[in-house]
């Protein structure tokens, strides 16, 4: 089975359900990308009238674990997942309609073979930056991930 924005969306609703209902969407998933989305709506605001910063969170982190589940998949290994260790920086005020993007599948790549090949524990840094409509960031996160082969 392929890995989808329709079928990770739908996985969202049975599995994750406060990032649905957030609004937290996939829009592309490729081998070296991943792009996921979410608007400022009242259901995801904090009190300041912008998007509450763990919603932002759940986009990000969904924008670099989805490309770990379908690089995982296409390894036809069984390899754990787990975050270890995250942080952000928000620099501006999150309105509209916020797009976050990992385009660290190569990282993934390489740390999945060295898993593999090694037997050890991996550890790999991704990152997701938060684009407004404007073109503007608005938030980074970086999230290490460990793999491990089971």
């Amino acid at each position: 089975m392929n890995i989808s924005p329709s079928k990770l969306n739908t996985y969202l609703l049975f599995k994750l359900p406060a990032a649905y209902f957030t609004g937290v969407r996939t829009k592309q998933i490729d081998d070296t990308t991943c792009v996921v989305s979410v608007k400022h709506r009242w259901i995801n605001q904090n009190p300041f009238n912008s998007m509450f910063w763990a919603v932002q969170g759940m986009a990000a982190e969904l924008s670099t674990g989805a490309l770990v589940m379908k690089k995982i998949r296409e390894s036809g290994k069984r390899i754990s997942m787990l975050v270890a260790n995250n942080n952000a920086t928000f620099s501006k005020k999150a309105t509209g309609t916020i797009t976050f993007t990992c385009n660290d599948g190569q990282k993934i790549d390489e740390a999945i073979a060295k898993a593999v090949g090694t037997g050890q524990g991996q550890t790999v840094r991704l990152t997701a930056k938060g684009i407004n409509e404007d073109g503007v960031e608005v938030s980074s996160f970086n999230f290490e991930w460990t793999l491990k082969v089971k």
